[in-house]
């Protein structure tokens, strides 16, 4: 498959049946069965970890945020309410839709967030703190670099990406996966090695400050946290 049509099937997937799926997931809900609930607290510690650390600097209101993939603003949503001034982006219209809406009901003051339906590639401008949540898990390792160094190419300070590590293990547990096909799952999920993504940052001028891993049943999620290197 080329990048167009991993694209594309990612697109579609969102806004069709993968949109409910998901919108259910990362709501707070009782309509969601065990590996849901499981998924769904998987993807809000790995949420959690991003704020502590970008609340740690104690200067969110003085810095811009890039949430690339932003989903239903998950991340988002908390970062404005925390201070920050947020640019987020996602590939399906029905998440950014979704973010919109869960942001006016939350935020008493919504304007210091931004949402756009937007492919990532396409993103523009220049921002503090680029951040790239669950993304990555969807494209290829050719077309992963490419969006990394994209990403890096828009952070004027620090970047931060979570993708699904490529181990034994959770090669395993994927190819077990898929010999049990469901209608509501993603096409593809794509594992990355840990050593290319910090080499991919490296080449772009970054270098890594902190690493997390985020570990359920059914959620592998690994974090890097990378400033720019200074000259």
């Amino acid at each position: 498959m080329n990048t167009l049509d991993d694209k594309a099937i990612v697109k579609d997937y969102f806004n069709a049946t993968g949109f409910e799926r998901w919108r259910r997931i990362y709501g707070d809900g009782d309509d969601v069965n065990k590996v849901q609930l499981d998924i769904r607290k998987g993807h809000q510690q790995t949420v959690d970890t991003v704020l502590s650390w970008l609340k740690e600097d104690d200067n969110l209101a003085d810095i811009s945020i890039c949430d690339a993939g932003c989903g239903v603003g998950s991340l988002s949503i908390p970062l404005a309410e925390a201070g920050a001034t947020v640019f987020g982006s996602d590939i399906s219209e029905k998440m950014v839709g979704e973010a919109k809406q869960r942001a006016k009901a939350t935020l008493k003051d919504d304007s210091c967030v931004t949402f756009a339906v937007q492919d990532l590639a396409a993103l523009s401008g220049k921002y503090h703190t680029v951040v790239c949540l669950d993304v990555l898990i969807h494209y290829p390792q050719e077309e992963a670099e490419k969006m990394i160094a994209h990403l890096a190419s828009l952070a004027e300070s620090r970047i931060i990406l979570s993708f699904a590590p490529k181990t034994l293990c959770l090669t395993l547990l994927k190819k077990i996966g898929e010999l049990f096909p469901g209608p509501s799952k993603a096409t593809r999920a794509y594992q990355h090695r840990e050593a290319e993504v910090i080499e991919i940052l490296q080449k772009n001028g970054f270098t890594i400050q902190r690493e997390g891993m985020t570990s359920t049943r059914f959620y592998f999620s690994r974090i890097l946290e990378a400033t720019r290197t200074s000259d």
